[in-house]
Formats: C-alpha cells, structure tokens, sequence
C-alpha cells in the first residue's frame, strides 16, 4: 500500500418529498454520508445513511469513516477494510466508494469485476403508513405491478384487504418492521395467503423471533432487521424463507455479495432493499438486484431531487446505473 490518494467525507441532508412512516417511526429526511476516494486523477463515489434502528445517525457514520482516513489515504483496499471498520453505514460508502475508483482506474465497468450480467431490472414501489383509504389511494397511483406495503399492528388486515382491492394487478409483498407478536402472524398470514401476498418481511422484532424456528408460514417470512450480515445468516437461515440485503447493513457490496452466495446456495430467496438515497446509493445495490427474486430499490423516487445522472424508471423497470454515476 504504498500508493497515495486524496479522501473527501461530508454529511449531507436529503429532503423526501412528503413523510414516511413506518413501525414507531416518521422520516421526512435523509443524512448520507458521501465519500470519495481520489488516485491518479480518478475518484471513486460512495453513500450511506446508517441503519436507523441500530442508532446510525449522519455524525455517527462520519466519525467512524474519519477514523480510517490515514488508511485509505495510504492505500487501504476493500479487504483491508474489513479489519479497520465493523458492518454498517460507514463501511458501506467507503467499500462502494473502492468499487468505484476500482473499476474506474482499470477503465472496467463493474460488471466485468463481479462477473454479474446485468439485465431488466424491476423494482417494488412502497406504500407508507396511512389509513386503510389513504394507502388504497397510494397503491392506485404506483405506476408499476409491483408493490410493497408498510403494515404495524394496527388494522392490517384492513389495511391490505384495502390495497388488495385497488390494485387486484399487483404482486404485493408486505414489511412489518418489527411490529407484530407471533400470534398476530399466526393469525394473519393464512389470511394474507388468500390476499395473494407473496413475501411478509420482520413480522416479529429483531432478537424475538425464536418461535419462527418451528413455525411453517403459509406465506414465505423474509429477514432484515434480523439479519445483518453473514455473521447473522445461519440462525436466520433457521427462521426465515427469504434474506432481504441491505448495503448499509451489510457493511458494503462486498459483504452482500458474500451474503446473497450463502442465501442462494442454502436455497433461500433473495431481497435487495435499502436504508433510502440517491441514486448513487441504488446503484451497487442494482448489482445485488442480479442475484435476487425481491427488488426493492425505489429509495431516491421519494427524495425532492437526486443526483445526476440519476437512475430512471418507467412503470417500475428501472434503468441501468451509468458508468459516470457508479460503478
């Protein structure tokens, strides 16, 4: 490592265009951490926005990227930074940042660097907490068959019989974040099989879903919040029909990419998902979103604006991330 490179790291705040809600909490903005690693002239780009309900916050990601600058100004690769830094926000920037400038100083794109081909690509679009109405209305104008709906444990049964009705087109996956006791799954998902549903993801909180080992769900259950990275995947892999990725857990692409391989070779499902950015964020979970059966990439369509050139999406297909964006 005895090459020399310029590093820049700075919070910045992201507006969405109205608030989201999700189990116990409310989001009407983002703080990203955006690096960038600089060598020969080039400069490789990465975001993160933490992991919320691990108490992530902008200046906490931050501090912990500054605290490996000397490192990678001298040099520190993507395996190098597995040892300087623990899985989360922080690690994830700078490992898609490496990525970047990787592919960038070997004039490849990142597919000839994973060896994923790409191809169309499909992402699930989320409806927010909100009355049973409010989110029926929500549903009717996603402009992709493709739909993800936010439940808690108050009235979602009506809720997604609601959404059902409107949208009787979509394939429909719920996420629960945590919000409900073993005892509501046990009553609803029957029901939502009915529904059509094709995936509840964290139906129970994350370190109380013990039950889930011995429990066959009508409806495939999904892990996220309980499980982070490959540390986590063995007892997930117990409990849990699907592995829901998400870069900003895992630590970077890097670590995803090792997580999806253990999920599809243990015969598990695949999500890609994400903690919301820009298109810059989306971008190296678009390469996860190769090796997956669930996309949920739609992070930057809820922003009041996005980085250029921003990834698009006609009736849910999204468009492949430029080389000049990432990657």
């Amino acid at each position: 490592m005895n090459r020399k490179r310029e590093v820049s790291m700075s919070v910045e705040s992201w507006e969405l265009e109205s608030p989201f809600k999700i189990t116990g909490h409310v989001f009407t903005k983002v703080e990203i951490l955006h690096v960038r690693i600089s060598e020969n002239g080039v400069t490789g780009s990465g975001e993160a926005s933490g992991v919320y309900y691990l108490d992530e916050t902008g200046s906490s990601i931050l501090a912990q990227a500054e605290s490996v600058r000397d490192a990678l100004v001298n040099g520190a690769d993507r395996e190098a930074l597995y040892g300087l830094l623990p899985a989360g926000g922080a690690r994830n920037a700078i490992d898609c940042a490496l990525w970047d400038l990787e592919a960038k100083l070997a004039k490849k794109e990142i597919w000839e660097l994973t060896g994923i081909d790409p191809a169309e690509t499909h992402s699930f679009f989320t409806v927010g907490l909100d009355s049973p109405e409010g989110m029926a209305e929500k549903a009717r104008q996603i402009d992709s068959k493709k739909i993800k709906v936010k439940l808690d444990g108050e009235m979602p049964l009506e809720r997604m019989t609601a959404i059902r009705t409107a949208r009787p087109d979509a394939e429909i996956i719920v996420d629960v974040n945590q919000g409900w006791t073993f005892e509501q799954l046990q009553d609803l998902a029957p029901r939502f099989k009915e529904l059509g549903v094709s995936m509840i993801e964290q139906p129970l909180p994350r370190g109380g879903d013990q039950a889930l080992e011995n429990y066959h769900s009508p409806v495939p259950l999904c892990a996220d919040e309980s499980c982070l990275d490959t540390g986590e995947f063995e007892q997930a892999a117990r409990r849990y029909q699907v592995i829901n990725i998400k870069l900003d857990k895992t630590g970077g692409l890097t670590e995803a990419l090792a997580l999806a391989k253990k999920a599809r070779e243990r015969g598990l499902d695949v999500m890609v998902g994400n903690m919301v950015g820009t298109s810059l964020a989306m971008a190296p979970g678009y390469v996860v979103a190769q090796l997956c059966r669930f996309v949920d990439l739609d992070g930057a369509f809820y922003l009041t604006k996005d980085r250029e050139p921003a990834i698009a999406c006609e009736q849910g297909k999204l468009s492949q991330p430029s080389a000049e964006l990432w990657g």
